[in-house]
């Protein structure tokens, strides 16, 4: 695969490299691990491709922190243009998030950056938050271990999904907002500039039509783009899925024609920590013959539910303790919403009879929904409090033009959400637009209080999925972690294209 550097990116990295000199430094910290974010090859399907990489000190992808352990890294620009890491669900001061606000820029080429704060346990993961780098694989696990984990005498797998392309992501953004390339590369670009004040908004350049019955917002589920999916439901509106037409879904960077082979012991206890890495596709994560306990998601404790088919949105996790039988091999399979295709991984006993899955079966997954979530229940909720915050977010959005947005704003034209310290916050995202969104904060964990207008003590999460309209959730945090914070959704492509707004604290200089 070729990956698209553009000329803007290369011209960036000079810029930066400039501003992050002049910012200070975390301290060098005593043991700090090395994290290098650089280039790879990797083979899909008998087929080479040039992709990034984010590897840490022991060769393999990522990050792995004891428990007690500080988060103490070295980011290592070796990639050639400019890059900066995010630590999705991580709750560090903002200006150690790796967001790119101007106070903290991408790093250049050949850049090294210290990164030192106190971690939270759980399974969480990093990526690129530069222009369309996360498309292209610079993803990585970011596993923090605590006491109790340690003590459960448990094998842990990691089973990270991807979604592939050998077409460069500049590429399909313009095939989806039907532009050049290079005005693609742009759009992709203005996710790095950032709001400076409350100046109002305006309306993209692709205007959208009125209409009162969809919140403000004329969509049109049945004429999309070549490769996605439309299912009808709710009533005579039709359901969009999957915007891109991909050449292979990926575990652990392969498919289900080379899978991972996960050696286990005979009625070994297994904890799996399953992450949706993938840009813009949603799974149904199959345990086949197994059955498995969710107890945590998105890193946060959960009390168990039992299944063996479990829905996983973009960016969300999932912790799945699983007891095996005595012996055998064991698929485990991630299933893309709307579609037969599917990738996974095998887990195996020693001498165990290994039988090749295909990619394709005839049986259509449904779209992911919130099923499970209507089920969680966090085993630390947030303490019973009033809101002294109320806001309602509007998501809609549609395919023609392709263009997404939270209460009429399209990014970086927002007006940002203004808090203060010490308060309650609750957030009703409503959808009026034909597509789920997988909605992330920055900086805080916040607990999911009502599902399509049912009351939940739900789960403790940074990533929650609001389905289609008329679906809707109300989440609660508390206001703890003063700073500047994104609020997006994680379809890479509706987060280019204006599905992203600004928490800001007051006092925070712009």
């Amino acid at each position: 695969m070729s990956m698209l550097f553009s000329r803007r990116q290369v011209l960036a990295s000079g810029v930066a490299a400039t501003m992050l000199a002049g910012l200070p430094r975390a301290r060098a910290a005593t043991g700090s691990k090395r994290l290098t974010a650089g280039t790879r090859v990797i083979d899909v399907n008998g087929k080479p491709a040039k992709v990034f990489h984010l590897t840490g000190p022991d060769g393999r992808p990522g990050l792995r922190v004891a428990a007690g352990e500080r988060f103490q890294a070295q980011l290592v620009n070796e990639t050639g243009v400019p890059t900066i890491v995010h630590w999705h669900g991580q709750l560090p001061p903002w200006t150690q998030d790796g967001f790119p606000w101007p106070q903290t820029p991408s790093l250049g080429p050949g850049v090294t950056h210290e990164y030192d704060f106190a971690p939270i346990p759980g399974t969480y993961w990093m990526h690129s938050h530069h222009g369309l780098q996360e498309q292209s694989l610079m993803t990585a696990p970011l596993i923090v271990r605590d006491v109790a984990e340690a003590q459960e005498d448990r094998q842990e797998i990691v089973l990270m999904l991807h979604d592939f392309s050998f077409r460069a992501p500049d590429e399909l953004l313009a095939g989806l907002t039907r532009t050049s390339v290079a005005a693609a590369g742009g759009m992709a670009g203005m996710t790095e500039n950032v709001p400076a004040a409350m100046a109002g908004t305006t309306m993209p350049h692709a205007t959208m039509s009125m209409s009162s019955g969809m919140g403000g917002m004329q969509m049109s589920g049945s004429s999309m783009m070549s490769g996605s999916t439309s299912m009808q439901g709710m009533g005579s509106m039709h359901m969009d899925l999957n915007d891109i037409n991909y050449d292979a879904f990926l575990a652990n960077d392969r498919t289900l024609t080379d899978p991972e082979i996960v050696r286990v012991e005979r009625a070994g206890r297994v904890r799996l920590r399953v992450i949706n890495g993938a840009s813009s596709s949603q799974f149904w994560l199959d345990l086949g013959a197994l059955t498995g306990r969710v107890v945590a998601v998105d890193g946060h404790g959960v009390i168990p539910v039992s299944g063996r088919r479990f829905p996983i949105a973009i960016a969300q996790r999932l912790d799945i303790l699983v007891d095996l039988p005595d012996a055998g091999a064991f698929p485990v399979t991630a299933e893309l919403e709307g579609t037969g295709h599917r990738t996974g991984i095998i887990l195996a006993t020693s001498g165990a009879s290994i039988i090749r899955l295909p990619g394709m079966v005839s049986d259509m997954a449904k779209p992911v929904d919130n099923s499970l979530e209507a089920q969680l229940r966090a085993t630390a909720p947030l303490a019973s409090r009033k809101p002294d915050v109320v806001q309602q977010i509007a998501l809609a959005g549609g395919m023609q033009p392709y263009a997404w947005s939270l209460n009429g704003e399209f990014w970086p034209k927002i007006t940002p959400l203004m808090l203060s310290k010490g308060q309650r916050v609750e957030i009703e995202l409503i959808n009026h637009s034909p597509m789920a969104h997988p909605m992330h904060l920055h900086g805080h964990s916040f607990q999911v209080v009502a599902v399509n207008g049912r009351s939940v003590n739900g789960a403790v999460r940074d990533t929650v999925l609001v389905e289609p309209m008329p679906g809707s959730v109300r989440i609660a945090f508390d206001a703890n972690n003063p700073g500047r914070w994104a609020f997006h959704c994680h379809n890479l492509y509706h987060m280019a294209t204006g599905m992203m707004t600004e928490f800001r604290y007051e006092g925070i200089a712009v």
